[in-house]
Protein backbone atom coordinates (compact mmCIF):
# COMPACT_ATOMS: atom_id res chain seq x y z
CA UNK A 1 0.00 0.00 0.00
CA UNK A 2 2.84 2.30 1.19
CA UNK A 3 4.55 1.29 -2.19
CA UNK A 4 1.69 1.94 -4.20
CA UNK A 5 1.26 5.38 -3.08
CA UNK A 6 4.60 6.43 -3.29
CA UNK A 7 4.87 5.11 -7.39
CA UNK A 8 1.21 7.49 -7.76
CA UNK A 9 3.26 10.45 -5.71
CA UNK A 10 6.26 10.00 -7.80
CA UNK A 11 4.35 9.91 -11.02
CA UNK A 12 1.99 12.77 -10.19
CA UNK A 13 5.72 14.49 -9.56
CA UNK A 14 6.69 13.27 -12.85
CA UNK A 15 4.59 14.63 -14.53
CA UNK A 16 3.64 17.88 -13.02
CA UNK A 17 7.37 18.85 -13.72
CA UNK A 18 6.91 17.39 -17.44
CA UNK A 19 3.87 20.39 -17.62
CA UNK A 20 6.38 22.68 -16.42
CA UNK A 21 8.91 22.30 -18.44
CA UNK A 22 6.80 22.95 -21.37
CA UNK A 23 5.23 26.02 -19.56
CA UNK A 24 6.40 29.14 -20.76
CA UNK A 25 6.35 32.23 -17.96
CA UNK A 26 7.01 35.88 -18.50
CA UNK A 27 7.73 38.81 -15.85
CA UNK A 28 7.46 42.13 -16.37
CA UNK A 29 8.81 44.76 -13.78
CA UNK A 30 5.77 47.53 -13.62
CA UNK A 31 8.06 49.93 -11.89
CA UNK A 32 10.47 50.09 -14.46
CA UNK A 33 7.31 50.46 -17.08
CA UNK A 34 6.23 53.29 -14.60
CA UNK A 35 9.96 54.76 -14.88
CA UNK A 36 10.62 54.21 -18.81
CA UNK A 37 7.49 54.14 -20.85
CA UNK A 38 6.79 57.17 -22.61
CA UNK A 39 3.10 57.39 -21.74
CA UNK A 40 4.15 57.85 -17.93
CA UNK A 41 6.85 60.67 -19.06
CA UNK A 42 4.17 62.50 -20.68
CA UNK A 43 1.84 61.73 -17.78
CA UNK A 44 4.16 63.17 -15.64
CA UNK A 45 4.92 66.47 -17.46
CA UNK A 46 1.55 67.32 -17.84
CA UNK A 47 0.44 66.64 -14.52
CA UNK A 48 3.79 69.21 -13.72
CA UNK A 49 2.29 71.91 -16.29
CA UNK A 50 -1.68 71.38 -14.80
CA UNK A 51 -0.53 72.15 -11.17
CA UNK A 52 2.38 74.65 -11.96
CA UNK A 53 0.45 77.71 -11.28
CA UNK A 54 -1.43 76.31 -8.11
CA UNK A 55 2.12 74.87 -6.71
CA UNK A 56 3.47 78.89 -7.30
CA UNK A 57 0.50 80.25 -5.47
CA UNK A 58 1.18 78.06 -3.04
CA UNK A 59 5.01 79.13 -2.94
CA UNK A 60 4.02 82.80 -3.02
CA UNK A 61 1.37 82.17 -0.13
CA UNK A 62 3.80 80.69 2.24
CA UNK A 63 6.57 82.96 1.81
CA UNK A 64 3.89 85.84 2.51
CA UNK A 65 3.32 84.02 5.70
CA UNK A 66 6.64 83.90 6.28
CA UNK A 67 7.21 88.03 5.95
CA UNK A 68 3.88 88.49 7.93
CA UNK A 69 5.56 86.51 11.00
CA UNK A 70 9.18 88.05 10.76
CA UNK A 71 7.27 91.47 10.44
CA UNK A 72 5.45 90.44 13.79
CA UNK A 73 8.26 89.18 15.51
CA UNK A 74 10.59 92.03 14.87
CA UNK A 75 7.66 94.69 15.39
CA UNK A 76 5.23 93.63 17.57
CA UNK A 77 6.51 95.10 20.85
CA UNK A 78 6.61 98.55 19.30
CA UNK A 79 3.30 98.13 17.31
CA UNK A 80 -0.22 99.23 18.73
CA UNK A 81 -2.58 96.51 20.64
CA UNK A 82 -4.69 96.67 17.95
CA UNK A 83 -2.74 96.88 15.03
CA UNK A 84 -0.83 93.46 16.36
CA UNK A 85 -3.73 91.75 17.00
CA UNK A 86 -4.70 92.69 13.82
CA UNK A 87 -1.30 91.17 11.80
CA UNK A 88 -1.74 88.14 14.04
CA UNK A 89 -5.39 87.54 13.51
CA UNK A 90 -4.59 87.95 9.42
CA UNK A 91 -1.37 85.53 9.74
CA UNK A 92 -3.97 83.13 11.55
CA UNK A 93 -6.58 83.29 8.59
CA UNK A 94 -3.31 83.32 5.90
CA UNK A 95 -2.21 80.12 7.82
CA UNK A 96 -5.37 78.82 8.03
CA UNK A 97 -6.23 79.25 4.49
CA UNK A 98 -2.56 77.35 3.08
CA UNK A 99 -3.24 74.77 4.72
CA UNK A 100 -6.63 74.41 3.33
CA UNK A 101 -4.94 75.16 -0.27
CA UNK A 102 -2.06 72.71 0.47
CA UNK A 103 -4.81 70.09 1.33
CA UNK A 104 -6.76 70.28 -1.40
CA UNK A 105 -3.47 70.63 -4.03
CA UNK A 106 -2.45 67.19 -2.71
CA UNK A 107 -6.03 65.36 -3.20
CA UNK A 108 -6.54 66.88 -6.28
CA UNK A 109 -2.72 66.12 -7.31
CA UNK A 110 -3.26 62.54 -5.83
CA UNK A 111 -6.52 62.07 -7.57
CA UNK A 112 -5.23 63.21 -11.06
CA UNK A 113 -2.12 61.06 -10.32
CA UNK A 114 -4.23 57.72 -9.90
CA UNK A 115 -6.13 58.65 -13.30
CA UNK A 116 -3.11 58.91 -15.53
CA UNK A 117 -1.70 55.67 -13.41
CA UNK A 118 -4.94 53.62 -14.23
CA UNK A 119 -5.14 54.81 -18.18
CA UNK A 120 -1.41 53.99 -18.35
CA UNK A 121 -1.96 50.41 -16.47
CA UNK A 122 -4.66 50.29 -18.96
CA UNK A 123 -2.35 50.57 -21.82
CA UNK A 124 0.15 48.07 -20.56
CA UNK A 125 -2.30 45.22 -19.94
CA UNK A 126 -3.26 45.57 -23.50
CA UNK A 127 -0.09 45.08 -24.48
CA UNK A 128 0.86 42.66 -22.10
CA UNK A 129 -2.04 40.66 -23.36
CA UNK A 130 -1.17 41.01 -26.99
CA UNK A 131 2.54 39.82 -26.23
CA UNK A 132 0.83 36.92 -24.22
CA UNK A 133 -0.91 36.17 -26.85
CA UNK A 134 1.91 36.43 -29.83
CA UNK A 135 4.23 34.70 -28.29
CA UNK A 136 2.28 32.37 -26.36
CA UNK A 137 2.85 32.72 -22.81
CA UNK A 138 0.76 30.75 -20.49
CA UNK A 139 1.16 33.25 -17.53
CA UNK A 140 3.03 36.65 -17.32
CA UNK A 141 3.74 37.70 -13.84
CA UNK A 142 4.28 40.71 -12.25
CA UNK A 143 6.44 42.36 -9.09
CA UNK A 144 7.73 38.89 -8.06
CA UNK A 145 10.25 38.63 -5.09
CA UNK A 146 12.72 37.13 -7.29
CA UNK A 147 12.95 35.87 -11.09
CA UNK A 148 14.99 34.64 -13.17
CA UNK A 149 16.17 37.67 -15.76
CA UNK A 150 15.37 34.81 -18.89
CA UNK A 151 11.46 35.50 -18.16
CA UNK A 152 12.09 39.23 -17.90
CA UNK A 153 9.50 40.89 -21.03
CA UNK A 154 9.46 44.19 -19.73
CA UNK A 155 11.30 45.76 -22.53
CA UNK A 156 9.11 43.94 -24.92
CA UNK A 157 6.32 45.79 -22.96
CA UNK A 158 7.83 49.07 -22.91
CA UNK A 159 8.63 49.19 -26.39
CA UNK A 160 5.54 47.53 -27.65
CA UNK A 161 4.15 51.17 -25.25
CA UNK A 162 6.77 53.10 -27.37
CA UNK A 163 5.47 51.73 -30.96
CA UNK A 164 2.05 52.77 -29.94
CA UNK A 165 2.46 56.30 -28.57
CA UNK A 166 0.79 58.19 -31.67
Amino acid sequence: MLRKSLITAFALLSIAGAAQAESKIGFINSQRILAESPQAARAKKKIEKDFEKRDQDLQRMGKQIQTLQETLDKNSATMAESERRTKERELADLTRDIQRKQREFREDLSQRQNEEMAAIFDRVNKAIKQIAETEKYDVILQDAVYFNPRIDITDKVIKALGDGTK
